[in-house]
């Protein structure tokens, strides 16, 4: 059978209507890439339009600070993907004078660009025959050509790679990228694949042999660990609170948090000697300590699952006129929406305080 027509066939009357799928444009082409890495194209969709609606070319999105490149972020998760994203278009913005390379090879030495986001570029907006392999791509393959090399292992990328490669329409390699994609996302999915109605049933190793479901192989993740998370949200008299912007290398930088006390063990600590030993408030003015929620918000992340308390700290005086630690910083209770935050806090603002 011809592979390539008869996806393409499927690909003519199946493909979902998405704005990303109309355009040249290497910029916007790049935007819905980061913002889909991870991410679903029913949660992507908004943000990419959010995204274009205010950062028309890369130069706009090069002129935005972090904080707001990040609140509008707020939600996908990731956030190493915003930070590389505002970091390469003020690269391209400003060193490559607004024009992003123009093939697969230099693609590739922007920041957050790997293999398959510098293919589906270079394929999509400048149509250089390379192929693209994603997960949905893998688990097409996998199921087609009956492979059981695990996905995410060295040996399996290198497979999976070549041979999408083979299978590539060199003569339209924008189009077929898409449409293999597609029906991995649509017809050949991870759970309940639609083979009885596949065009490729009688050519299908996995279907002729009953293997849909355990293909394609993945090797098992390393394990989730679990983590303890107690947020203070102080309040004072003037109705300000503290938050802190995080540093380091973690996945939640440059977002603003409630101060935090962070365990790898459940426990009940002393927190009034907290607040006086890290915040610096005398703890004798502090009024009442109360939980927000009885039981922990469950908040899950590829890495780790956090298990958080918020505790309500009623603080007698002004925030102004205490001596602070300069990392943290007051802001009014009203201002806070404001803030690029991480969901977990996000949620708790607009469940918990937006009513309070």
């Amino acid at each position: 059978m011809n592979f390539s027509k008869s996806l393409l066939d499927w690909y003519r009357t199946e493909h979902r209507d998405l704005p990303w799928r109309k355009t040249k444009d290497p910029y916007e082409i790049w935007l819905s890439e980061i913002i889909l890495q991870q991410t679903q194209v029913k949660q992507g969709l908004p943000y990419f339009e959010k995204f274009v609606s205010r950062f028309p070319t890369v130069h706009d999105l090069a002129k935005a600070s972090e904080d707001e490149v990040l609140k509008l972020w707020q939600g996908l998760g990731y956030y190493s993907r915003a930070r590389n994203l505002h970091y390469t278009a003020q690269y391209v913005s400003k060193t490559l004078k607004g024009v992003f390379p123009d093939n697969y090879k230099d693609l590739k030495t922007l920041k957050g660009v790997g293999d398959y986001t510098a293919a589906a570029i270079a394929s999509f907006a400048y149509d250089e025959p390379v192929a693209v392999v994603d997960g949905n791509v893998q688990r097409v393959l996998s199921r087609f050509l009956g492979i059981h090399t695990p996905i995410n292992s060295t040996e399996g990328q290198k497979e999976f790679k070549l041979k999408a490669q083979e299978l590539l329409d060199t003569s339209q390699p924008a189009l077929y990228n898409q449409a293999i994609m597609e029906f991995g996302a649509l017809h050949c999915r991870p759970k309940s694949p639609k083979c009885m109605f596949c065009v490729f049933q009688n050519d299908c190793a996995a279907f002729q042999q009953g293997e849909q479901e355990e293909l394609p192989v993945k090797l098992k993740k390393t394990k989730v660990k679990q983590r303890y998370f107690d947020y203070l949200v102080l309040t004072d008299s003037a109705e300000e609170t503290l938050v802190y912007k995080r540093r380091g290398k973690g996945i939640w930088r440059g977002l603003y948090e409630f101060p935090l006390f962070e365990h790898e063990q459940q426990q009940t600590a002393p927190l009034a000697e907290h607040i006086e030993t890290k915040l610096k408030v005398d703890k004798k003015l502090i009024e009442t300590i109360n939980l927000y929620n009885q039981e922990p918000v469950v908040h899950i992340l590829s890495h780790r699952k956090i298990m958080a308390k918020f505790y309500k700290v009623v603080i007698d005086g002004k925030f102004s006129t205490m001596q602070l630690p300069e990392a943290f910083e007051r802001i009014a209770f009203k201002d806070l929406s404001q803030l690029a935050v991480p969901v977990l806090i996000q949620n708790f603002i607009e469940s918990e305080l937006s009513t309070a």
